[in-house]
């Protein structure tokens, strides 16, 4: 039997140099996901920071809802909620809200909110947010599990919700709508450590995988490895479906245009992205996720090492068989998310997430399925 085709979805964080106006970024966002829309793109997912000047997006569900009626098709997920920054209740009711005006085109993608800067400003830098995170998002399951009179009072577990004093059956009050899909939306959590252990959870709670365009590849079986461990936990077999792989992508019609673009001009947006990714993480003390050993040095770590590992440019030929090749390192996997960037010249940039879908993704999937024919991108 052939393998499914993979599917194609986009991802950005969005990362943009400072100067630009966020009204003028804002709208160049929703530009690439309409423009992905169109090309048939599965999904598109949008992260969120308060604190960012570069990261014009504060609140992934606003910025979503404003495309729900301006695309057709494409599943919208938030890339990711903060869980951390918000009550749960707050968080339910918004999600639950948003997949029903969707329709249920709705991906619910999810993590602690790691930016410190943030925390610092919401009075929680002392917090512990991961166990904010894990607290949070038991508290929406069970909302979306149970009806009111709510009384959630989970063991070990700050976040305490209940309408039992002043539910009012007749009229429905104290009650929380549920999601439009059911039981729930799809969750999604995004990975950046090589051999997480927040994986197997992953697996053991079905919410599914990304792994981060910021991992080295030859990482990213480990989290494969680790999210087959978790669905074994519970007597499940995982689903390479389930699995997405984002990477950071260049395509042009020529060579020369992408070696330029990607990885040679001093205005690449590439070249910007990761050497402010690189900064930011060394900031944070998370940099050894770009190493490929732990004895690596920090003077290796390099633009010219970051750009060279981490971003597929190239004709739609070369950048689909350099798909194909992390397919051979990883393992099979169900969707390649591409990280939109910055549009230093919207041209280009519109031109690669174009080749993306109409000549790459064929290329890629007529090389999986075995198929001779051109193959849909998603």
């Amino acid at each position: 039997m052939s393998a499914k085709p993979m599917r194609l979805g986009m991802f950005m964080m969005p990362l943009h140099p400072a100067h630009r106006a966020p009204s003028v970024t804002l709208e160049e966002d929703r530009e690439a996901v309409m423009l992905a829309d169109r090309l048939g793109f599965h999904d598109a997912f949008v992260g969120e920071h308060l604190t960012e000047k570069s990261e014009n997006v504060t609140n992934s569900f606003i910025f979503l809802a404003t495309l729900i009626h301006s695309t057709r098709q494409i599943r919208l997920g938030t890339g990711t909620s903060n869980l951390s920054h918000s009550h749960p209740t707050l968080i339910a009711s918004h999600a639950a809200m948003f997949d029903h005006m969707a329709r249920g085109r709705f991906i619910f993608g999810i993590s602690p909110g790691a930016l410190s800067s943030d925390a610092e400003a919401l009075g929680m830098l002392s917090e512990d947010r991961n166990k904010l995170f894990a607290e949070s998002i038991d508290v929406i399951l069970e909302i979306w599990k149970r009806n009111a009179p709510y009384e959630i009072d989970l063991p070990d577990n700050r976040f305490k919700v209940s309408t039992a004093k002043t539910s009012v059956a007749e009229i429905e009050r104290g009650e929380m709508y549920k999601p439009y899909q059911l039981p729930r939306p799809e969750i999604v959590g995004t990975v950046v450590a090589p051999f997480s252990k927040g994986v197997i959870a992953m697996g053991q709670r079905d919410f599914h995988p990304m792994s981060a365009n910021f991992l080295l590849s030859r990482y990213l079986k480990s989290h494969w490895t680790n999210y087959e461990q978790g669905k074994r936990n519970v007597g499940q077999v995982a689903d390479i479906a389930d699995w997405r792989i984002a990477r950071t992508i260049f395509v042009a019609d020529d060579e020369a245009t992408a070696r330029r673009y990607a990885i040679e001009s001093p205005d690449s947006p590439y070249r910007y992205y990761w050497k402010l990714l690189l900064k930011k993480m060394m900031l944070s003390k998370r940099h050894a996720i770009f190493k490929e050993s732990e004895a690596q040095s920090d003077a290796e770590l390099t633009i010219e090492y970051m750009l060279d590992r981490l971003v597929l440019w190239g004709t739609p030929d070369r950048v689909a068989e350099r798909i194909l090749e992390l397919r051979e390192e990883a393992g099979p996997f169900g969707e390649i998310v591409y990280a939109n960037m910055d549009w230093v010249d919207e041209r280009l940039a519109r031109r690669s997430i174009e080749l993306m879908a109409t000549e790459v993704m064929p290329r890629v999937n007529a090389a999986i399925t075995g198929s001779t024919a051109s193959a849909k991108a998603a």
